[in-house]
């Protein structure tokens, strides 16, 4: 299902979207699009058979660009100004279903001035809502060691305090106000990449974006109110797009299918290992050989669906779910401590 992205002209084709709609069809009743983006999932959706949709994105242009297109939907479409943590807040009846896209919308990367893409120079921002600290306040202002965290437990960079080092040596000198002006900075650290290799920057950039946005907060949040606005049987769809979010999203339908409390039979039953979902995709779904030459943002994408039982909503435990956190966070030192280390 193809509809025309309006801030490049291209096809906009949502990612996953064939598999998608294998696994929750036949597509009916009400849900809800927690990240709304160019709308690719929404529409297709509405098309698939959903009587409604709620839109929801916390980007002001992801809304101001629907504008153009939602009349033809009438009253079946209902879009929101907000994030994806508050969903259940945003829903207006429970839900039959939801979908959460994790990855950076092509419409956010496509223009440089958003700030998210090295491939064009553009304002350092990478504010998915367009408002609180930018990614410029933080590389400018943040200590070599916070930076340096960030880089290494948000990014899984492995050189993480050299490029701190670099980044507040260049900040000395001048304030880092541009994204090739940070790409650059981080390629001077590191080996020049071999044919088909990503971009140097890359996992700097994903570091710095997840922190700027609070992602992690963000998608345990939005999991667990997934998991209170769904009625019985409703399905929950994620689509992530690096390790890091698909091993949250993974270890969030094992918690909550009851499997990490199968994993060990002489264990007590507790209350949190009550099955609350069932799992629907057996495994992670990845694109095939066709999705990937047609989409190439679609490479790394991974899909897992759950469906709703019956048991009554429950507090989750970020910190079982692998979600990563910085040493200075009070989370980290909790855990560390019931770990042993100083």
């Amino acid at each position: 299902m193809e509809h025309s992205d309006p801030t490049s002209g291209r096809p906009h084709i949502p990612v996953l979207i064939g598999p998608i709609l294998d696994a929750v069809g036949p597509v009916s009743g009400h849900w809800l699009d927690g990240t709304f983006g160019a709308g690719g999932y929404t529409r297709a959706l509405l098309e698939a058979g959903a009587e409604s949709v709620t839109g929801v994105d916390r980007d002001p242009l992801a809304l101001e660009m629907a504008a153009a297109w939602a009349p033809e939907y009438g009253n079946r479409l209902r879009l929101v100004a907000g994030n994806f943590s508050d969903l259940d807040t945003h829903a207006d009846q429970p839900l039959d279903g939801i979908v959460l896209d994790l990855g950076v919308s092509s419409m956010q990367l496509d223009q440089a001035a958003r700030g998210f893409s090295f491939a064009k120079d553009g304002p350092l921002d990478m504010r998915m809502a367009q408002s609180g600290e930018s990614a410029a306040d933080l590389v400018n202002a943040a200590s070599e060691q916070t930076l340096a965290d960030i880089l290494y437990h948000y990014g899984e960079e492995r050189a993480s305090r050299r490029i701190a080092r670099a980044i507040v040596a260049a900040r000395d000198v001048a304030p880092i106000t541009t994204t090739l002006q940070l790409a650059s900075i981080v390629a001077g650290c590191l080996p020049r990449p071999k044919p088909g290799q990503s971009h140097p920057a890359t996992r700097s950039f994903q570091a710095i974006r997840i922190a700027v946005n609070t992602e992690f907060n963000e998608l345990i949040e939005g999991l667990v109110a997934a998991e209170r606005a769904l009625k019985p049987g409703g399905l929950l769809a994620v689509v992530t797009f690096h390790s890091l979010e698909d091993r949250i999203v993974k270890r969030f339908f094992q918690n909550r299918s009851g499997k990490d409390a199968q994993a060990n039979r002489y264990a007590p039953e507790r209350a949190e290992d009550t099955a609350r979902f069932t799992l629907v995709t057996k495994g992670a779904v990845a694109p095939d050989a066709d999705e990937i030459a047609q989409n190439p943002r679609s490479r790394s994408s991974k899909l897992r669906v759950g469906r709703r039982t019956t048991a009554p909503a429950g507090p989750v435990d970020a910190a079982a779910l692998g979600v990563p956190m910085l040493p200075t966070s009070p989370s980290y030192k909790s855990r560390s401590a019931k770990k042993g280390h100083r």
